[in-house]
């Protein structure tokens, strides 16, 4: 370790399904956040570490910045702005391609960031992902001089969180902003998330594959039991809650193939993370209205 070994938090901000768990999965060499095509996957701070020989990196991957009514997704937003407090260091994910093609979307999405992260105190820097679908790159310079607009002397960094496409130069400049101090974590730990967390999430993210439309959102997975023996199979057993009873027939699936497709799903991924045998026990209550229950969404991590 040199000694000018830098040790910080990056925090990843950005609306929904601007890639901020794919790029932190990339950096971090990893999945550790689920990712999806559905926007607002992520429901809570997750931590990717990266160690390089000049730094160890904290990434916090943070819900969404939305608009979205709802306790729940006020409980959301309110943990991604929460994140900035552990910030050395921001990156703001955007979707480049999305706001090439619809550039109206812009003003109504990224402007209003503008003000709030203009104001935190800390090194700010623009990702502009999914360059690699973006087939004219000549409509990349309006789309940047818009944001240099509107984040003045803010560096913008084209990027491809799928491909990797100009990451190293983003993480390079971001690195420099953090201060110099020793890494807090063993060199092959690449996550602050427990493994119970983890199963939990891999569980969620084959439920939001399958399932169609808005359902997947009035999920969510409780890991009730964990057998981890020193030998043989682990044996976990969750509880996927839903909010309305008509959900539960849903999830379930006709002569219940839904859940066994999305256990066996989990559990094929479950067994290469852990590099050792899983049985995965699923079942469905319901739990009418909890995206609306405080009391609830705090006791499974979802609030303050």
């Amino acid at each position: 370790m040199t000694d000018d070994f830098r040790f910080g938090h990056v925090v990843l901000m950005g609306p929904p399904n601007a890639g901020k768990s794919t790029l932190m999965n990339h950096l971090v060499g990893q999945k550790l956040a689920i990712v999806t095509s559905k926007p607002q996957t992520t429901r809570n701070a997750i931590s990717g570490i990266l160690t390089t020989d000049a730094a160890q990196v904290v990434f916090l991957d943070t819900p969404g910045v939305h608009r979205l009514g709802g306790r729940m997704n006020r409980m959301l937003l309110d943990a991604a702005w929460g994140a900035l407090h552990q910030a050395d260091a921001v990156i703001l994910l955007l979707d480049a391609d999305l706001y090439i093609k619809k550039p109206q979307l812009f003003d109504k999405e990224i402007r209003p960031l503008a003000d709030r992260l203009g104001g935190v105190g800390r090194p700010v820097f623009i990702a502009a992902n999914k360059v690699d679908v973006v087939r004219d790159k000549t409509k990349l310079l309006p789309l940047f001089q818009r944001v240099g607009q509107a984040f003045p002397q803010v560096d913008i960094f084209p990027v491809s969180a799928a491909t990797g496409e100009g990451t190293a130069e983003l993480m390079a400049r971001a690195i420099k902003e953090l201060p110099v101090g020793p890494a807090q974590y063993p060199e092959d730990q690449l996550s602050t998330a427990s493994l119970r967390f983890m199963a939990a999430e891999t569980i969620r993210e084959k439920l939001f594959l399958e399932l169609e439309q808005e359902l997947p959102y009035s999920t969510l997975v409780e890991i009730e039991t964990w057998d981890e023996p020193e030998t043989g199979p682990v044996h976990i057993a969750a509880a996927i809650h839903v909010a309305r009873a008509s959900h539960k027939g849903m999830v379930i699936g006709k002569g219940g193939q839904m859940l066994k497709k999305v256990g066996t799903a989990a559990r094929l991924e479950l067994e290469v993370l852990m590099e050792r045998q899983v049985q995965l026990e699923l079942w469905v209550r319901v739990r009418e209205d909890w995206t609306e229950d405080p009391g609830f969404l705090r006791e499974m991590g979802l609030g303050d």
